[in-house]
């Protein structure tokens, strides 16, 4: 269901006296990071299940536990970190808002410029429980528990017996067992590393044995390969809860990426932790963690050891989370260098909080390259798995990685997936998971080629496809009717959609109007955007009354989403400042280090807007940052727009 990135990009209006930068100007200016254009608020990895669908939620391309609990491969994204020319080039073959179906707003205020995400510490997210409780990091303190090991468990180990035990553990050699002599031999320091082994490798057992004269203690594997994915139950006391949980506080890391990080650190498998939802790269980001039979001490232990992480508010229960149970995600966000009036500034912040702004989805939904994802999804509906092969693997315009043109390429010339994928350095692409398919399964069996995918990410395709329509129509309806509830629109009435009926249409607002993702088990308005859903489908040689695929995983139920969102808890302030580099507030890192509040001028060379609101899960924060700057947010718009900063 949520993740996603978000670049930081200059917001700024196409004035004239904007269109050409000097040339001083343009070497000052850069694009900072190729990240994606945006943040979601809810859950931005997993797809939606039919079960979860009544909120489609986003996704990101990373190592993802499945339905099952197992743990699919991970799949790199093959959009990496580029230089700014390379990415500015790349761009000018993306998408723009109108191309998804995003070109209304609802508010009447004249928009202005600022700079979104100039810094990642510009943009804090802290999740809301299903309770309303905030997640925030503020104790580093460890519950006190007799049965812990000693500090002495993390310490008496060396390196090389470290790295000799998790190749042990891990089966990357040929050894059975591990001997590691007992220096300084009693029997406190031989509990110690027993303890210290069984900790901090699970699945290992130990036992002491003589040779010649000196102890040793014999580390060997305790029931197979099984034993490395369950942790050691009886080594877990009955009185604690089995799982720990804890406030993950990341800067400039998405959600997988830290759990992947975490686990190697374990040395445990990724499938052991749960969360409600992930969280975006290019921010700093606080959320609930839970782990199975992980201490709350060596999670504490990691924070000496891990860049960018840190964890805190350590506490055991019986129950791990689970995906989507949140109400969804506080943010504070700063826009830098912005150009607003005062009035037009209060103007666009007083209407985000009483009218709020369309519920599209963002750019992110739909790709960064030349290939919409939502092409690729609509080609799968079509059962058209030629042309979702030819959109996957073809060359196409725009700045790429050298060995992913040189693997298009191949692919263009020769057709021979095993050419292709020689090409390719990086395996776990989308693009070598594909050509790994058609080598084994070969090119008549591009469906169990496609399939190698892991589901999460194929699924992806086909909610793009959902997401393009769902936007498109509810532009078609504000278009239409405005921004009033009208017969023949849709609203719930508990998990059930009702049409409204002509003498209840006063009873309702436009902010309790629904419209659906196309699906098998949904209805349609019973205005005209009802066939202009039908006339958008038969066009792209869909039939709208019979959604279900020949693949199941494929076939869509459909859901219901709101039109409108009205963000709470909206606040906002206008603040000075001198250095575009220096943080203009205090992060829950800065309070707990004791950090100085930062001293902010009355008046300064650039002024910032300070924002903060709540959104439910499954809706974009930058889609309410556009209707407060009236900008689209694409970032190729921006590099056409030269929309870039200063540094």
């Amino acid at each position: 269901m949520e993740t996603v990135e978000m670049t930081s990009v200059s917001l700024k209006r196409p004035h004239s006296e904007d269109g050409v930068a000097n040339s001083d100007e343009i070497k000052r200016q850069k694009i900072s990071e190729k990240d994606k254009t945006e943040i979601n608020s809810g859950q931005s990895v997993e797809p939606v299940t039919e079960q979860q669908e009544k909120a489609p939620l986003e996704d990101t391309k990373k190592e993802i536990p499945n339905e099952e609990g197992e743990e699919d491969e991970e799949v790199e994204d093959s959009e990496e970190d580029g230089d700014p020319e390379s990415f500015a080039e790349m761009m000018k073959h993306g998408l723009t808002e109108s191309d998804v179906g995003i070109t209304k707003f609802v508010s009447s205020h004249k928009g202005f410029s600022g700079i979104l995400k100039e810094r990642y510490s510009d943009f804090v997210v802290h999740e809301i429980a299903k309770d309303g409780h905030v997640s925030h990091l503020d104790d580093f303190s460890v519950p006190v528990d007799d049965e812990d090991p000693s500090e002495e468990t993390f310490t008496v180990l060396s390196d090389e017996d470290k790295k000799r035990l998790e190749e042990l553990q891990l089966f990357k050699n040929k050894e059975t067992s591990v001997a590691i002599e007992v220096i300084e031999d009693t029997k406190e320091k031989r509990t110690v590393i027993h303890q210290a082994i069984k900790s901090l490798f699970p699945g290992l057992e130990t036992k002491t044995e003589d040779r010649d004269g000196k102890k040793y203690i014999i580390a060997y594997h305790a029931a197979g390969k099984k034993a490395l994915a369950n942790p050691r139950k009886h080594s877990w006391p009955k009185s604690r809860g089995s799982y720990c949980h804890f406030v993950l506080y990341k800067e400039n890391k998405d959600t997988m990426d830290a759990i992947n990080v975490l686990s190697k650190f374990l040395r445990v498998k990724p499938n052991i932790f749960s969360y409600m939802g992930t969280k975006d790269k290019r921010a700093i980001t606080v959320q609930e963690i839970a782990v199975l039979r992980i201490t709350a001490q060596r999670l504490a232990h990691l924070n000496k050891c891990l860049m960018n992480f840190k964890l805190g508010n350590f506490s055991y229960k019986n129950h791990p989370l689970k995906l989507g149970e949140l109400q969804g995600n506080h943010f504070t966000v700063v826009l830098r260098n912005i150009t607003g009036t005062d009035n037009q500034i209060e103007e666009a912040m007083q209407s985000l909080r009483e009218i709020g702004f369309i519920n599209y989805y963002g750019m992110q939904r739909f790709g960064t390259t030349a290939v919409p994802t939502y092409q690729i999804g609509r080609a799968i509906l079509q059962n058209n798995w030629t042309e979702v092969m030819d959109l996957i693997l073809k060359p196409r315009p725009g700045a790429e990685k050298g060995y992913l043109v040189k693997c298009r390429e191949e692919w263009a010339k020769t057709r021979d997936p095993a050419a292709a994928l020689k090409k390719l350095p990086v395996k776990r692409c989308v693009e070598g998971q594909l050509l790994r398919g058609l080598s084994k399964y070969g090119m008549k069996n591009i469906i169990s080629a496609f399939g190698i995918i892991p589901r999460n990410n194929r699924l992806m395709y086909i909610h793009s496809y959902q997401s393009y329509v769902w936007n498109n129509m509810v532009s078609k309806r504000i278009e239409d009717y405005g921004l009033k509830a009208v017969p023949g629109d849709l609203i719930l009435k508990g998990a059930t959609a009702v049409h409204i009926e002509e003498d209840d249409v006063d009873n309702y607002t436009i902010h309790d109007v629904v419209m659906p993702l196309p699906g098998f088990d949904v209805i349609y308005p019973k205005h005209k955007i009802g066939e202009a859903y039908k006339e958008m489908l038969v066009a792209d040689n869909l039939d709208i009354n019979n959604m279900r695929h020949k693949i199941r995983d494929y076939s869509l139920s459909g859901a219901y989403r709101k039109i409108i969102i009205r963000p709470q808890n909206v606040n906002w302030e206008v603040v000075a400042y001198d250095d575009p580099k220096i943080p203009l507030f205090n992060t829950d890192l800065d309070k707990l280090e004791g950090k100085p509040v930062p001293v902010l001028p009355t008046e300064g060379k650039f002024r910032a807007l300070k924002m903060e609101f709540s959104l439910p899960p499954s809706t974009y924060a930058t889609m309410a940052i556009r209707e407060v700057l009236k900008m689209d947010t694409s970032i190729k718009n921006q590099t056409q727009l030269n929309t870039t900063w200063l540094r």
